[in-house]
């Protein structure tokens, strides 16, 4: 992750972090703890929470614990547990706040802790609507930094990340054959893009199923399939839900499924997939691979991976380092930024300003030993005024 390593010393020269207490609610990945030891070598102390109970590497938590200024919270496995974690962490009082689906500030505003942030960044759209929907009611007690939103974040985190490391997941814990398969995917936003993009490039008939007829015409000129949601289960071999939308498959859906249908959910939270109307429909369950439960429903099989959660994390590793490189720089140069100018912003959702994501890009390219050109003084001033100087002689 050498950008990231740019950063952290850039963070340790600096000392921007110095006296912070950053709440980290991230996916518990090697990545993540790389992350974490940025913030503390630009001198925060760090609570970790995983953001998901599922998604959280034992060896990777178990690092973390032995890392001075780290503070592990983890009850996997439980969502009980989970909120619990979760609860330890705003206990602590975090002047900043890393949030991946806005779990940590729900639970902090709960706790009535929110006031002693300074500002907080979020990386994923459910998060982010979440977020401004409190703000929206002038809820949000601390300003946030949509990260999510930014240019690269869409790039290498929903574009290169997600396409990738959803097919993964499903790869390593069925092992189904996509080449000749027909995969549907339920969401045609940057996510769901990617998705169907990769499905395709192994061999795939993709088919999407969108609600918005701008994204729905955009699949259809990109060359997928599109039809209505019920069309689409009876149809394919395999439905990937990634809308971040509540009930996205329910029972009607269950009831017309092919014969050994394959369900996995790549949006943040398991609520995309009835996993209690599937299993109030089955007559029988059986866990027949790890991470992967079997429904019999109606004398059919119904497949679903990784209990409805999502299955990038939950059945796989999440993003390639090369994408959480960049995507976590981001959020370690946001929460410095946010350590200085946080005070002075409204409790509001704002945009990461476009200098991080410019400075970000270099640092990348300068990694990679990519040069580029750059805009003479002579161009930079025909693009202002729209009109050309008189070349020299």
């Amino acid at each position: 992750m050498p950008v990231l390593r740019r950063v952290a010393d850039r963070l340790e020269l600096g000392g921007q972090l110095g006296g912070a207490r950053v709440g980290v609610c991230l996916h518990g990945t090697a990545e993540t703890a790389a992350l974490v030891r940025a913030l503390v070598r630009g001198g925060a102390t760090v609570d970790f929470v995983p953001s998901n109970p599922l998604a959280v590497h034992a060896e990777v938590a178990a690092a973390l614990q032995q890392e001075p200024g780290v503070e592990v919270h983890l009850a996997a496995g439980s969502p009980a547990g989970h909120e619990r974690a979760l609860t330890a962490v705003a206990d602590r009082t975090p002047t900043v706040v890393i949030d991946d689906g806005a779990d940590l500030a729900r639970v902090l505003h709960a706790a009535g802790a929110a006031s002693a942030v300074i500002g907080g960044t979020e990386g994923t759209t459910t998060g982010v609507l979440r977020l401004r929907s409190l703000a929206e009611r002038d809820e949000l007690a601390y300003p946030v930094l949509a990260v999510n939103d930014t240019p690269i974040r869409h790039l290498f985190d929903n574009s290169l990340g997600t396409g990738q490391s959803v097919l993964d997941g499903l790869l390593r814990t069925t092992g189904v054959l996509l080449a000749g398969s027909r995969v549907a995917v339920f969401g045609y936003g940057a996510c769901g893009r990617a998705i169907a993009l990769r499905a395709h490039g192994l061999g795939a008939t993709t088919i999407v199923c969108e609600v918005d007829p701008i994204r729905a015409l955009e699949a259809r000129m990109d060359g997928h399939l599109v039809v209505p949601g019920l069309e689409a289960a009876a149809d394919a071999d395999v439905v990937i839900t990634a809308t971040g939308a509540i009930d996205v498959l329910g029972t009607a859906h269950f009831e017309v499924m092919r014969d050994g249908a394959i369900l996995a959910n790549a949006g943040h939270f398991d609520v995309e997939i009835d996993v209690a109307g599937l299993a109030g429909l089955a007559s029988a369950r059986r866990t027949v691979r790890p991470l992967v439960d079997e429904f019999d429903v109606g004398g059919r099989t119904v497949v679903l991976v990784a209990e409805g959660r999502v299955i990038n994390l939950a059945a796989a590793d999440g993003h390639p380092a090369g994408v959480m490189d960049l995507l976590f720089a981001g959020q370690a140069v946001a929460a410095a930024w946010l350590t200085e100018h946080g005070a002075g912003l409204s409790p509001e959702v704002h945009a990461v300003p476009a200098a991080i994501d410019v400075d970000l890009a270099r640092l990348a390219l300068d990694a990679q030993g990519v040069r580029i050109d750059e805009l003479s003084d002579h161009q930079r001033r025909y693009l202002v005024n729209w009109s050309p100087e008189p070349r020299s002689a």
